[in-house]
């Protein structure tokens, strides 16, 4: 007496969520080889579970990088609990931290030290998942932008943690940070309408964060 088998067939979507990576990802790794699919009546695209199954067999470890970073106003402690934290959680992932990345400055400045090495780390397919307490400790703007590039090489990005009590006042900072950069170009570095406008954007945030004369240029 035999037993017909009738294997699983995942949706495209059903695959990518089991997989962590992002539908451009897996139509590459099609394109590749590097997983078998099967097509239906109306061509379209059905992953064996098997196939899953075995990606995550070979799959043995997560390895996990923690990026942790302060502004230059920041207490620098904060940076160890940030990754004390991480690592708790990466222990509780069962995930093995292969690198701790950390960098003092503002969540604008794109040319840190920690943040490019990061970059080159998941170029090179050199980690499975970046670990974060907040958005804004990655970037201060354009944080789907990282989260979809890096899902392209099968690298996603988890944030465990809560809005830290410094937040408004960084982004306050960075805030200012902004408008002097742009008044600076419309009136010049050195104008009097410059200084007069920072200064009074100063002023009024300061009033609406409760900071004061604590708000910093």
């Amino acid at each position: 007496m035999s037993t017909n088998f009738v294997e699983r067939l995942l949706r495209p979507r059903e695959a990518c969520q089991l997989l962590s990576i992002s539908y451009s990802t897996l139509l590459r790794w099609i394109r590749e080889g590097k997983i078998r699919v099967v097509r239906t009546e109306g061509g379209k695209y059905r992953i064996p579970y098997s196939e899953i199954k075995k990606y995550l067999e070979r799959r043995e470890e997560t390895r996990a990088v923690i990026y942790a970073r302060v502004s230059s106003t920041d207490p620098r402690e904060d940076l160890e609990r940030q990754v004390n934290y991480l690592t708790n959680y990466a222990t509780a992932k069962g995930y093995k931290v292969v690198e701790v990345l950390k960098d003092i400055a503002s969540g604008l400045n794109t040319g840190r030290k920690g943040l490019l090495k990061l970059f080159k780390l998941v170029e090179g397919r050199s980690v499975d998942v970046v670990l974060i307490t907040y958005k804004d400790k990655l970037t201060r703007f354009g944080f789907e932008y990282l989260e979809e590039f890096f899902s392209t090489v099968g690298v996603r990005i988890e944030v465990f943690g809560e809005e830290p009590e410094e937040a408004t006042r960084e982004l306050v900072e960075d805030l200012i940070s902004i408008i002097t950069s742009f008044a600076g170009k419309i009136y010049g570095m050195r104008s009097h309408k410059k200084t007069v406008l920072v200064q009074g954007v100063k002023e009024l945030m300061g009033e609406l964060s409760g900071e004061g004369s604590e708000v910093k240029g």
